[in-house]
């Protein structure tokens, strides 16, 4: 497929992404629902050599703003499909229009997202049918497929443009660059995400095993740029290249902190905080266990209370 020729810059904001795969997602799981015993219904697994159910693929619309020939997406909502006519609900997509212009008044419609292997002949008429909103809409595709040897993201932003085929001119889908861009709201909740547990439990050596994995990630990136560094260095030392004096005065400012880690003082400050930490934390117990035993009592206390009007006794506590 040939790449974009329109110069345009486009930024994709995670937020998007994770619409995309929540809708897939949801879609997915609604029609193809688990019986009562959590296994597929007999129709479905009858043969074990029928095909597996292709995931329905779902729609919707990318929001954002374009600034000169810079386009940011931030946000986007499901549509309503029909899969017989080919077309979106158009009623559906002007109310969404407009709930979603009250909340974000600087959005506009981009274009349009959808979820497949790669663009099929009918997502033309879609995108045609969205001109009139937008005069040049973008594709958002989303890969539901599950690859592991793949390490860039399984999403592909298209353009339109006007070629001509065997003298006859046609619109097509032609590739664009994208970089991903973050606020700082989005990149908290990547990194939560990313480090929830997975829905089946997960093993503890797996658990481990990705947390050591992430550590030793941390110490090479780390050990790489310490190496850049100490290389840079001997080379500013033996005059192979100029002297920079703000970058020494910032080695030099690093390089002062060091020694501040096997201080005395260093070590009695950090066991004066690891201790403040424990006595809180066992505060905090002896509390969470005194109200734990005061409910107790509370219910010894009303059990007595019903036990003496029965049979004349008084509580005892």
């Amino acid at each position: 497929m040939a790449s974009s020729s329109s110069g345009l810059t486009f930024k994709l904001h995670p937020l998007v992404i994770v619409n995309i795969s929540d809708h897939h997602t949801r879609v997915k799981s609604q029609s193809q629902p688990p019986t009562a015993n959590g296994f597929a219904s007999d129709a479905t697994s009858a043969s074990s050599n029928s095909p597996p159910l292709s995931s329905p693929r779902v729609f919707g619309c990318v929001i954002g703003v374009q600034r000169g020939r810079t386009v940011e997406i931030f946000n986007s909502f499901e549509l309503l499909y029909d899969p017989s006519t080919h077309s979106l609900d158009r009623s559906f997509l002007e109310k969404k229009q407009e709930l979603y212009k009250k909340v974000f008044p600087n959005f506009y419609i981009l274009g349009w997202y959808s979820t497949s292997a790669d663009a099929e002949e009918s997502d033309m008429h879609i995108h045609k049918a969205l001109m009139d909103i937008n005069e040049s809409p973008v594709y958002v595709l989303l890969n539901p497929s599950i690859n592991h040897a793949q390490k860039d993201l399984p999403v592909t932003i298209y353009e339109s443009e006007l070629h001509v085929i065997d003298g006859i001119p046609q619109l097509i889908f032609v590739r664009s660059s994208y970089t991903i861009e973050t606020v700082e709201a989005e990149r908290i909740s990547v990194d939560h995400v990313a480090h929830l547990k997975p829905s089946d439990g997960g093993s503890a050596a797996t658990q481990l095993a990705a947390h050591l994995t992430g550590i030793h990630s941390a110490i090479k990136m780390l050990n790489s740029r310490i190496r850049v560094l100490h290389h840079y260095l001997n080379a500013m030392q033996k005059g192979e290249i100029p002297y920079e004096n703000s970058l020494l005065r910032q080695v030099s400012s690093l390089l002062r902190r060091l020694p501040a880690i096997e201080s005395e003082k260093f070590q009695d400050d950090f066991l004066m905080e690891y201790n403040d930490t424990l006595l809180i934390s066992y505060l905090a117990m002896f509390t969470d266990c005194s109200s734990t035993m005061n409910d107790l009592v509370d219910k010894i206390n009303v059990a007595f209370d019903r036990h003496s009007r029965r049979g004349g006794r008084t509580a005892f506590i």
